[in-house]
């Protein structure tokens, strides 16, 4: 699997990166470590993961880092792979319970002291803050990561489900004052289109046609969750239908089956690839539990489409 740097980070890392979030819950044993090294000697050595997995699930909460870390002890290798993590997430009552300030420099601290412990490592490669909070200006925000950073804690930084708008505004602070920015975005993002559901997370963020615009001009990296639409791809529209089903999502998928008969490849290919085909660097973070889809996912990491077959794709 091919490695790039991520952004101005430093980061050298796999095109593909693993999210581990059902790793300790619904992955265990025998299945998680055939998982785990797979993507390990296909070349991946990005895995992802949050301080909040899986509070959910009956005994979840910090299982996912939990797990990740006992498997980079087990089977070593700790200076060749990347850990991402995220932290200062808002409040989920009741089963997550957070200050209402949950960017503050007390919150961020005490996620990274829990999650340093749970992973058992002395850093963390790539922070992410898992949400943003408008209420806060970013030059504050910027200032306490980089406190962090300065501690040793964290090595680079990075944003989930933030608005394009604000990472800008954040990276333009940390570049007038010496500081770090943001190397990377973390949005939902997929060829497929998601379509608007009442009762759904606004503080969840879906990469858009001017968003991606913006990327295209700033060269931020992009890390996108749900790169298949949540299986659509895989599954042939089936799985997610609630949430990606609609006229615009079946016809690029209908578009990807041609494409993928043409290439000899599998849907969820195409729909990988189609990502990674961007004029700038973008690492889908594929979260599968089945060893095979993981497999299927890992061949799509050396196949580029054409600027025509991406439009084409699209329906542009």
């Amino acid at each position: 699997m091919q490695r790039l740097q991520l952004g101005n980070s430093g980061l050298v890392v796999s095109q593909l990166c693993y999210g581990v979030m059902p790793f300790g819950t619904g992955v265990t044993g025998q299945t998680m470590d055939r998982l785990y090294c797979a993507f390990r000697e296909a070349g991946g050595n990005f895995f992802d993961t949050a301080h909040c997995y899986c509070f959910w699930i009956e005994n979840g909460h910090g299982a996912s880092e939990r797990a990740l870390g006992e498997l980079i002890r087990r089977h070593g290798g700790r200076d060749d792979i990347v850990i991402a993590t995220k932290g200062c997430h808002p409040a989920v009552p009741p089963h997550y319970p957070r200050p209402d300030r949950f960017i503050s420099p007390q919150a961020l601290a005490s996620d990274i002291d829990e999650s340093l412990q749970r992973l058992g490592v002395d850093h963390i490669d790539l922070y992410y803050l898992h949400r943003d909070d408008p209420r806060m200006p970013v030059g504050e925000i910027v200032e306490i990561l980089n406190a962090e950073v300065r501690r040793g804690r964290i090595r680079r930084l990075a944003a989930s489900n933030w608005t394009v708008q604000r990472i800008a505004e954040a990276n333009e602070y940390a570049a007038a004052h010496g500081l770090l920015g943001f190397d990377a975005s973390q949005p939902q993002w997929s060829l497929a289109q998601l379509n608007q559901r009442e009762g759904a997370d606004p503080t969840m963020r879906f990469l858009g046609t001017d968003d991606v615009r913006w990327h295209e001009r700033s060269g931020l990296p992009v890390v996108p969750y749900s790169p298949t639409a949540c299986g659509y791809f895989a599954t042939g529209g089936l799985k997610s239908a609630a949430a990606f089903e609609n006229a615009v999502s079946r016809g690029r998928l209908e578009r990807a089956k041609v494409l993928a008969r043409e290439l000899g490849r599998s849907v969820n290919q195409i729909a990988l690839a189609w990502l990674m085909s961007h004029p700038f660097a973008v690492f889908p973070i594929i979260g599968t539990k089945d060893p095979e889809h993981l497999a299927d996912a890992i061949s799509a990491a050396d196949l580029r489409l054409t600027g025509e077959q991406c439009r084409w794709l699209w329906g542009a």
